[in-house]
């Protein structure tokens, strides 16, 4: 990669077949969330389903999980469930009546109400990268997260309309301290996007300054606020069989105010999982489903999904994999179970890969593709992960956007239509066996829209690519990144909204923030 680097800086090549337009950086697909057409992919017969539910019940119902929640504890207690220590015990009968009360489905509504997401169906969308503690692009190499690169990250989530939601932070900016990042980096994600935002459930001060930012931002009353879901937290069960107190704390806050919640157990086959997939996906159902069932007792019908983050570790040194066979078949048959429970899913779309190569994109086709096979709803990490999400990139970020327009592309009824003007008979029978189909008029009238047009693929033989200056796909994306970043303009937002969420960040830094341990 060096090498090509050194190369682009001589030649000055430019981006390829970008399909762009005039006056736009790109030529990118429309914001239409796809609408998944297949049949989900099922590896598990009627046995397989049957065997994996009854293992995760027995898991809860004889081995128990520990929730490190007091106030969780109690609850269980009052619910029936039997309590030792902070073991929490329960009968299958109890789970499948609670888990019974979530929704199949449920709406998500940001600020901007055009922007407005359908959870659950054959509804599928996408969300940025979250969580890296560090940044890599081609001209910095690997570094620190800092307000601006996850600033620039927040825009290109912005832009791209592939990209429907936006998780958490794309890269930790660790220039800001923790008692304050939150409350920044929620003011730049609510002023540069009009998205769904999310909310770490990293304790019970955060987790309020998020619900009351986000009202703020949509100019809501608190009642409007708690009538419909506008945002969501993610969570992770601490495997194995452990849900700890900030997370159960963020969640029961979220709840109650009427707001939607992800419990996606991090079950790596091997480490903090039995090897088997069959046994690592019964204790994922099993973390998930007993705080999901926690959470409809104390708020019926509140808005849950049920995430999988289930793969397998390298045996030889204990390193985390992702876009494996296993971390496929693993996210399939947790969809099989998400459905058998009548719950919405999120997946995720992850690599291990360090830089974005040729393993990155292999890794991630394939979290992306056993996501839509498995039929999940919501897929975390799906534009700029690297590195086991201990890296992000905005070159992987533009390599990732291409895929998911490819995949909203693949999605399109168009590509199957069956009427007369598909079928194309007069067409046909106009070349019948001599000439082609370039000059027809059926071609003419269908050339611009009638296949998918790449922004950062190129599509030229090797002498046309070189003669352009030879800039391989991470280069592209690096300076088309750059462009997008540098002539962003963030989404209108009234001036008084924008100013009455600046008061309310500067008086929540006077008070201190959030406490930390230093």
């Amino acid at each position: 990669m060096a090498e090509t680097s050194t190369r682009r800086r001589r030649s000055g090549g430019r981006a390829g077949n970008t399909g762009r337009r005039t006056g736009e950086t790109i030529a990118q697909m429309p914001w239409a969330p796809p609408v998944n057409p297949d049949r989900p992919t099922e590896p598990l017969g009627e046995e397989g389903v049957a065997a994996i539910h009854d293992g995760a019940m027995r898991i809860l119902e004889e081995i128990g999980v520990e929730f490190l929640n007091e106030e969780a504890v109690e609850i269980l207690r009052r619910a029936g469930c039997r309590i030792e220590g902070v073991t929490v015990r329960m009968d299958r009968e109890f789970v499948m009546e609670m888990v019974g009360r979530a929704p199949a489905s449920f709406t998500l509504t940001p600020r901007n109400p055009d922007r407005r997401l359908t959870v659950g169906g054959r509804q599928m969308l996408f969300g940025n990268v979250s969580s890296p503690p560090n940044y890599w692009d081609v001209d910095g190499g690997k570094r620190p997260g800092t307000r601006e690169t996850c600033r620039d990250l927040i825009k290109l989530s912005q832009y791209f309309n592939c990209i429907h939601f936006v998780g958490g932070y794309p890269v930790e900016p660790v220039d800001l301290h923790p008692s304050i990042r939150h409350l920044d980096v929620l003011f730049d994600k609510l002023t540069l996007t009009d998205k769904v935002a999310h909310a770490y459930s990293l304790g019970s001060e955060r987790v309020e300054d998020v619900m009351e930012m986000v009202r703020i931002a949509a100019g809501l009353s608190h009642d409007d606020f708690a009538a419909t879901p506008r945002m969501y937290t993610n969570i992770n069960s601490t495997s194995p069989l452990k849900h700890d107190w900030p997370m159960i704390d963020g969640c029961l806050r979220l709840i109650r105010r009427g707001q939607a919640v992800v419990v996606t157990p991090f079950t790596l086959a091997g480490a903090m999982a039995p090897v088997t997939l069959a046994g690592a996906v019964a204790q994922s159902i099993a973390e998930a489903l007993c705080a999901i069932a926690l959470f409809q007792y104390v708020a019926p019908g509140c808005a849950c999904a049920i995430g999988t983050f289930t793969s397998n570790v390298d045996m030889k040194s204990g390193a985390p994999a992702f876009g494996t066979p296993e971390y496929m078949r693993a996210t399939q048959m947790t969809g099989q179970m998400a459905r058998f429970y009548g719950l919405p899913m999120r997946a995720s779309g992850v690599c291990a890969a360090n830089v974005p190569d040729g393993q990155a994109m292999w890794e991630t086709a394939n979290s992306l593709w056993s996501a839509v096979q498995s039929g999940a709803n919501m897929v975390y990490h799906a534009a700029g992960w690297l590195e086991g999400g201990l890296i992000a990139s905005p070159e992987k970020f533009l390599m990732d956007c291409e895929l998911l327009q490819q995949i909203q592309r693949y999605c399109d009824p168009v590509l199957w239509a069956t009427g007369p003007d598909e079928i194309a008979l007069d067409a046909i029978a106009e070349v019948g066996g001599q000439g082609h189909f370039f000059g027809l008029q059926h071609t003419q009238d269908r050339y611009t829209t009638a296949f998918y047009q790449p922004f950062l693929s190129d599509w030229r033989n090797y002498e046309g690519w070189r003669l352009a200056g030879g800039a391989w796909t991470a280069e592209r994306a690096g300076r088309l990144a750059r462009e997008i970043i540098d002539g962003f303009e963030p989404p209108p937002m009234d001036e008084g909204v924008r100013d009455a969420l600046a008061d309310f960040v500067a008086r929540r830094k006077a008070e201190g923030g959030a406490p930390t341990d230093f």
